[in-house]
Order: C-alpha cells, then sequence, then structure tokens
C-alpha cells in the first residue's frame, strides 16, 4: 500500500480477527489495536451472559474505534472490530472516511469449531447464529475486500495483505465489486 491506511478487520465472532489484526499490522508496519478493548464493561457483561448486543448498546463502542481510528489516519494502524452492519461500518467511515475493511469470512462450521477451542473469551459459540444473522457483507461501494479463513493464520494475512495490495493500485467504484481473495 502506498499510503498508510487505516485497516478495520472485520467479520463474526470466530473468524480470527485477534489472530490476523496483528499479523496483518506487523506486515503493513502499522500499530495493532484490539476492538474489544474499547467495549464498556456493560457490553461485555451482556456478551459473556449470552445476551447479543443491540445498536445502542454498540453506538459508543463503535465512537470510540472510530475515535482511534481518525487518530491514525495517514499514519496507518489496523483495529479489529465486528462491523457486522453496513450502518456499523457507515458510523465508522464518518469518524475516518478513508478506512479500508477486509471481512474475514468462512464456513460457519469452521468458524465455530476454532471458538469451541478459545480459551478466556467472553464471546461464547451460543452467539454465533445471531452474529451470522446479524452480518451484512462488504457492499460494492466499500472500500474493502473479503479474504476466507481457511488455512493458517499466516496464508490468511498473506491472502489480506495481496487483497489490500491489490485494492490500493484499483481503489473500488459503485460500479466494480470489490476484489475477493
Amino acid at each position: 500500500m502506498s499510503t498508510p491506511q487505516v485497516v478495520v478487520v472485520m467479520g463474526v465472532a470466530g473468524t480470527g480477527k485477534t489472530t490476523i489484526g496483528p499479523l496483518l499490522a506487523a506486515r503493513l508496519g502499522v500499530p495493532y489495536a484490539e476492538g474489544d478493548d474499547f467495549h464498556p464493561q456493560a457490553n461485555i457483561d451482556r456478551m459473556s451472559a449470552g445476551i447479543p448486543l443491540t445498536d445502542e448498546d454498540r453506538w459508543p463502542w463503535l465512537d470510540a474505534i472510530g475515535g482511534w481510528a481518525h487518530g491514525r489516519t495517514g499514519l496507518g494502524g489496523v483495529v479489529s472490530c465486528s462491523a457486522l452492519k453496513r450502518s456499523y461500518r457507515d458510523r465508522l467511515r464518518a469518524s475516518a472516511p478513508d478506512l479500508v475493511f477486509v471481512h474475514l469470512a468462512g464456513d460457519r462450521a469452521l468458524i465455530e469449531d476454532r471458538m469451541s477451542h478459545r480459551q478466556g473469551h467472553f464471546m461464547p459459540t451460543a452467539l454465533l447464529d445471531s452474529q451470522f444473522a446479524t452480518l451484512q457483507p462488504l457492499e460494492a461501494d466499500e472500500a474493502g475486500v473479503t479474504v476466507d479463513v481457511a488455512g493458517g493464520p499466516e496464508d490468511i494475512t498473506a491472502r489480506a495483505a495481496a487483497a489490500l495490495d491489490a485494492l490500493g493500485r484499483t481503489p473500488p467504484s459503485p460500479t466494480r465489486p470489490s476484489p475477493q481473495a
């Protein structure tokens, strides 16, 4: 990428945002921020109890992430954030208009299997259905790429970096869909 951009690594729980985000940031030579760290404790308590967040619960969290992204404008950075709905991504772009999204996507069974082997994370696998029900994939007019989460972290990171590089050479337009990796 020719200029440092702020990249949001997005997707449902269990796709590897917390694993791929730091790897991608290291590859791009920019700082990484863990999106879960921006949640107020009340949100973590709700999710830990298996209660899906409402949009109202998410707005302060998204605003905090957007503030971080705005502060990294022109400097670059990578932040993880589920960003499941278009309205959430629009809210993030309201703070940092030049955000680029890397949507980590994959087979539900693979993602559930990965979630079942995580330790110490507050998001239970019981919320995976609500995450998939809420997910609105990137649209053609959104700057971003979709990357399959099959394979190991290094492979996924390499695909994400290559897709971002290709995106940097040919910015998306409303008439051309985002590149798929």
